[in-house]
């Protein structure tokens, strides 16, 4: 598969990944090379990784525990310690090897450290490969609340292997085609129209719509980098879907939600908001509700839990002066974003989701 060139870095394909690995760390660049892993990719992906990585440059493993809740600054100060015992200086590199938590949190450490040392990702995750993979954004949760530090950095590169998707387990499969569901409706109808049969989908079809959703991830990113304005459309679903998987990740009594199996239900909840503005047909909201119930199924809301993921909305990194803003479908394949929602209409949506 042929690169895909973004403003600040290449992204690369299967073989081609290690090809730049070779030409790329060597001796008179970097004086160490330190590999961060989760405890499930230390033990599934990091191993044919390593196999493939031909350099003569020191070779450090790093290994966190697995898991959204451990996407935190204490992480980041374990490995901040650990770069410094292990003698990292300005001339190290990064290679996050794993899902979204481990890019977000690897080029968080990596751009912090020193005050910013190279790094490279490995996305290994179909989520990571169709969502972090493009834009640079790192960052660590504030205790329940998602992404709330970081900065906008970016890799020398992104790497992309394919065959570490046969590691994920069903529901990290499904959990990423929630983010390519969402790249057909906010910008393409012929997208979002090639799954709308999922049982047609072959692997060679897989790897296709994975290569055509950064494409237009990368589209959007290239025109507003720094998401000032047009960027901010690859929010939609994520307003109500971070604040329900925050909600998730800290209640006790709830089962932690995926990234994308929240985001699943956010794109639902948006999708019925721009239906209620009239910016949707009813035949498209339907669609959109019956396509992704289809694949996800319901999460089950009581009006104490929906109680509590608006409260959780006032963090919402796109609040503005006090005003919690969305991303709403002008039809499908087009959005626009800043869009106020009262609580009226939140609830009516939550309601309609779960009738």
């Amino acid at each position: 598969m042929q690169a895909i060139q973004t403003p600040h870095y290449p992204i690369l394909f299967n073989n081609d990944c290690y090809s730049f690995l070779q030409e790329t760390i060597t001796p008179d660049k970097y004086s160490k090379v330190f590999v961060v892993a989760d405890s499930n990719t230390s033990q599934l992906c990091l191993p044919n990784f390593l196999a493939q990585l031909a350099t003569e440059v020191e070779i450090e493993i790093l290994e966190i525990d697995a898991g959204e809740i451990n996407k935190t600054i204490e992480t980041c100060t374990q490995l901040w310690y650990a770069l410094t015992e292990m003698g990292g200086d300005r001339k190290s590199i990064m290679i996050n090897v794993g899902g979204g938590m481990i890019t977000d949190l690897g080029g968080f450490v990596s751009s912090t450290f020193k005050r910013g040392i190279d790094f490279i990702n490995v996305p290994t995750s179909l989520l990571a490969m169709v969502d972090a993979s493009v834009g640079g954004k790192t960052g660590v949760d504030l205790g329940p609340i998602k992404n709330q530090v970081g900065v906008i950095s970016n890799p020398i590169a992104v790497l992309m292997d394919i065959n570490y998707l046969g590691t994920l387990p069903q529901n990290e499969m499904r959990a990423g085609l929630a983010e390519m569901l969402k790249h057909g409706l906010i910008c393409d109808k012929t997208y979002w129209e090639k799954f709308l049969d999922l049982n047609e989908l072959t692997t060679d079809d897989l790897q296709q719509l994975i290569y055509e959703s950064i494409i237009i991830k990368n589209n959007v990113v290239t025109q507003d980098p720094t998401e000032k304005g047009l960027r901010k459309i690859l929010n939609f679903g994520h307003t109500l879907g971070h604040a329900i998987e925050s909600y998730h990740l800290d209640a006790e009594e709830k089962t932690t939600l995926l990234h994308g199996e929240a985001i699943a239900i956010g794109m639902v909840l948006e999708s019925y908001i721009s239906f209620k503005k009239d910016l949707l047909t009813l035949n498209e909201y339907t669609q959109i509700k019956e396509v992704i119930t289809s694949i996800f199924g319901k999460t089950e809301f009581n009006q104490t839990d929906i109680e509590n993921v608006m409260k959780l909305l006032s963090h919402d990194k796109k609040s503005e002066f006090g005003e919690v803003l969305f991303v709403v479908l002008n039809g499908i394949g087009k959005a626009s974003f800043n869009e106020p929602v009262n609580n009226e209409l939140i609830t009516e949506a939550f309601h309609d989701y779960l009738a």
